[in-house]
């Protein structure tokens, strides 16, 4: 791996923790001159699109890219473009939020991941059927996607911003993003990890189940939108079926699993169980939003948002994320300042999930805000960023030092 993509995807994350702290902040003590919903869409874009895309990038490329076409210079030039598009979006969205050129650096990144998915799907070379169709259904997704952002333009020109159509259309792009693209590129990489094997006519089952529950998932945000029960019902059988087909992939991995997690470190533990722990928790969470009052008040407590987008950003992708990076040692585990950061990157984590939910549950109840619940969020949330400035460190001395090993030979 090239510690040099690898310190760049670590910063990206740094910053755009930065960002969300910055965001925190402003709720306890506003800033003149920061808009918040310019910081926010720059918040998300580059947590997005400079850290789990970049870092889904650098993993796909070490683990089902052969050598010899590693070799080809286009992957280090479409990295670089890439970033060059993620830096655009990190100062100009900011700045001035959707405007000229915050659009054409999301267009640009639009069109390098239209490349990488070319690349990927001409050079890769899984090794199993199931990390085959797992990554090939992850790119598959990230296209359709996209479809999303092209939509924003005619739907804005016909029918306006508040129009169902663009919100729908907005969906449409994070939905495919985190629930397709990032989760079944996640889960492909987990499967090369913990080399898991299956009986050929499961896994077909298990995979057929979750690309449906993905696809009928989209009737929740859609129910937002366009007030029609059969969004519910569509809704409600995709749950469903997310749920039969995580039973059964636990079934059948379950001995296997237990082999995975007996050669890991305490630290990798911790990592991937967190993670499975959280796509659990989201599961669970699916499925009580299948009460019809649940599922209306999840979209209008802005708390229950926040804390879903964290727990599957932070929570699910980036847990594995991590455990990936520690496991193939792009991260050292045995590093006093990287299991720092890591401990103080998930004790932030659950502590702001933990505030989070609580004050959507007192929300609902007509109980109020909690006593210093904006400050107390800002606070448990310097851990965050802390923790990411530890990771990022124990990077950069890696490489310093690599250097250094190079420059004495």
């Amino acid at each position: 791996m090239k510690k040099s993509w690898l310190l760049c995807t670590f910063a990206n994350f740094f910053i755009a923790s930065l960002m969300g702290l910055l965001l925190r902040w402003m709720y306890v003590a506003p800033i003149e001159g920061v808009n918040f919903q310019f910081l926010m869409h720059g918040h998300s874009h580059v947590a997005m699109l400079g850290w789990v895309y970049m870092m889904l990038y650098c993993l796909i490329f070490y683990s089902f890219i052969p050598e010899k076409a590693q070799e080809k210079p286009i992957y280090n030039k479409l990295f670089w473009v890439t970033e060059i598009a993620v830096i655009g979006m990190m100062i100009d969205f900011p700045a001035q939020g959707y405007a000229f050129a915050s659009i054409l650096f999301s267009t640009l990144h639009i069109f390098c991941s239209y490349w990488f998915c070319y690349l990927v799907w001409k050079d890769a070379k899984p090794t199993t059927l199931p990390e085959k169709k797992m990554l090939k259904t992850a790119l598959f997704f990230m296209l359709l996607s996209t479809v999303g952002v092209w939509c924003l333009g005619p739907a804005v020109g016909l029918l306006g911003k508040a129009s169902a159509f663009y919100q729908i259309a907005i969906q449409f792009f994070l939905h495919f993003q985190f629930n397709g693209w990032f989760l079944f590129a996640v889960l492909a990489l987990f499967f090369k990890q913990a080399k898991l094997t299956f009986d050929v006519k499961k896994f077909s089952l298990i995979y057929n189940l979750f690309v449906c529950s993905t696809v009928l998932t989209l009737a929740l945000p859609v129910s937002w939108y366009l007030s029609n029960p059969i969004f519910h019902w569509i809704n409600a059988i995709g749950v469903v079926l997310q749920l039969v087909s995580a039973v059964l992939f636990i079934q059948v991995v379950k001995s296997q699993l237990q082999t995975f997690f007996s050669n890991l470190s305490a630290l990798v533990k911790t990592v991937y169980g967190f993670a499975l722990f959280s796509l659990v928790l989201k599961i669970i969470i699916q499925l009580v939003v299948l009460v019809p009052e649940l599922a209306q008040v999840s979209h209008q407590i802005r708390n229950f948002v926040i804390g879903y987008i964290h727990l599957t950003m932070l929570g699910i992708i980036t847990g594995f994320l991590f455990g990936f990076a520690f496991q193939n040692s792009f991260l050292n585990p045995k590093s006093f300042i990287q299991k720092w950061g890591m401990n103080l990157f998930l004790l932030g984590f659950v502590a702001t999930e933990i505030l989070l939910f609580l004050q959507g549950i007192w929300l609902f109840l007509n109980k109020g805000s909690l006593p210093n619940y904006y400050l107390n969020l800002f606070l448990v949330s310097i851990f965050l960023p802390v923790g990411l400035l530890f990771l990022t460190i124990g990077i950069l001395k890696i490489k310093i030092n690599h250097i250094r090993h190079l420059s004495s030979i």
